[in-house]
């Protein structure tokens, strides 16, 4: 039964012959949002998505302990059978009211907010237009809609023009998918310009700011907010382990008859729901993120920092910066090799393979917390700049991998 997968094995064992399994990576213990402990050696978190650092908030943490003092560990059902608590339902109004929408529903994950939302919004005989680099989670919820699935080209609001017009004889309704900040490279969708092909074509609009929820916009709300272009977007989605610090998702929307969804959307219906500390953890951030902009301004700092010092380095940077630095790699093998001895130097990034990466081509994947200071980053900037020119890999090895 598992044959089938030999080949993969097979790559899996090559790269972890190169020294650590870089998908089995398991820290000793978790000392703060920027730092760590692995293999008795403390090391510098770089690579975590934990933008406003709020996983050690110490009002969150209080009001999850209380959560699972009061009402336990876990609700053991679904939303539709006995696990909507209280919370659940006080969290979606709080959500709704942070985004400014008429409604929300939450999710057990952010996987699972774009899985119930695609396949329940996207059905036979309509079109799902999806972004060339969407998110896994993306192309899985397309697949789960029976929709007919079309991909434009990354951040090409022309070629998205096209395939609608091509479409526009055939019956259905067209939804399109954009994120907010990519995963792998950090850079923002051209939103205004996609929602003026939207307006055009008479299509849907669903924009995932999973990346960009707290990282962008004067409130924190994402690239939407960001891009003046909110009340053009017809759902957000967006997850709860990125800058609220936990994990769960959502999706939320002004439309008319939006609770619909929650008995069409199976990845809602069928799953457990939040336990209730995560439940508690997450409206607290909620409240964290509104009241703390200046969060927001030191994860912008840090971003630029570390981008302006890889380039300085010599580095051949591709996106503007952002929480999200990632540095092309001519190879797998180098890679890897880099990856490795990132982590001996103390710099904990991620190492992002193909097919999860644009193009296939291979990454090494960095993201900034608000929390790190400015001598973490240049501590970080100066392994990393050593390690790559002990590799050989700065300036032109980098252009030629673009």
């Amino acid at each position: 039964m598992l044959e089938k997968f030999r080949a993969l094995r097979a790559e899996h064992a090559a790269v972890s012959a190169a020294g650590r399994d870089p998908f089995g990576v398991a820290f000793d213990t978790v000392l703060s949002a920027t730092e760590a402990v692995l293999e008795g050696r403390r090391v510098l978190l770089l690579g975590t998505n934990n933008y406003l650092g709020l996983t050690f908030d110490p009002d969150c943490i209080e009001d999850a302990a209380e959560a699972v003092r009061s009402l336990g560990t876990g609700t053991t059902g679904s939303r539709i059978a006995n696990g909507t608590y209280g919370g659940h339902a006080a969290l979606e109004a709080r959500l709704a009211r942070f985004l400014g929408r008429r409604s929300a529903m939450v999710f057990t994950t952010g996987y699972q907010a774009n899985l119930g939302a695609l396949a329940a919004l996207a059905g036979r005989g309509d079109h799902l237009l999806l972004d060339a680099d969407s998110h896994a989670s993306i192309y899985d919820g397309a697949r789960l809609s029976a929709a007919q699935v079309t991909r434009f080209r990354h951040n090409d609001p022309d070629d998205l023009r096209r395939r609608l017009r091509h479409l526009s004889s055939q019956p259905g309704e067209k939804l399109i998918v954009a994120e907010g900040i990519y995963s792998m490279l950090g850079d923002t969708a051209p939103l205004r310009e996609i929602v003026e092909v939207k307006r055009e074509a008479g299509a849907w609009l669903l924009v995932d700011e999973a990346h960009s929820l707290g990282v962008l916009g004067e409130s924190g709300r994402g690239l939407a907010e960001a891009e003046g272009v909110e009340a053009e977007v017809d759902f957000v989605v967006g997850t709860f382990s990125k800058s609220l610090g936990a994990i769960g998702g959502f999706l939320a929307s002004d439309l008319d008859g939006f609770d619909a969804l929650r008995l069409s959307a199976r990845a809602y219906m069928f799953t457990a729901s939040l336990p209730p500390s995560t439940v508690a953890s997450v409206t607290r951030a909620i409240e964290v993120m509104e009241a703390r902009p200046e969060l927001r301004e030191a994860l912008r700092r840090n971003g630029q920092r570390l981008h302006a010092g890889l380039s300085a380095a010599g580095f051949m940077l591709g996106a503007m910066p952002s929480p999200i630095v990632s540095l092309p790699m001519p190879d797998r093998e180098r890679a890897v090799l880099f990856w490795n001895r990132l982590l001996e130097a103390g710099v904990y990034a991620n190492l992002a393979l193909g097919p999860a990466t644009p193009g296939g081509k291979p990454l090494l994947r960095m993201s900034v917390s608000a929390l790190l200071t400015p001598a973490q980053i240049d501590a970080a900037v100066l392994a990393v700049a050593r390690t790559g020119e002990a590799l050989g890999l700065i300036g032109t090895a980098l252009e030629a991998a673009e």
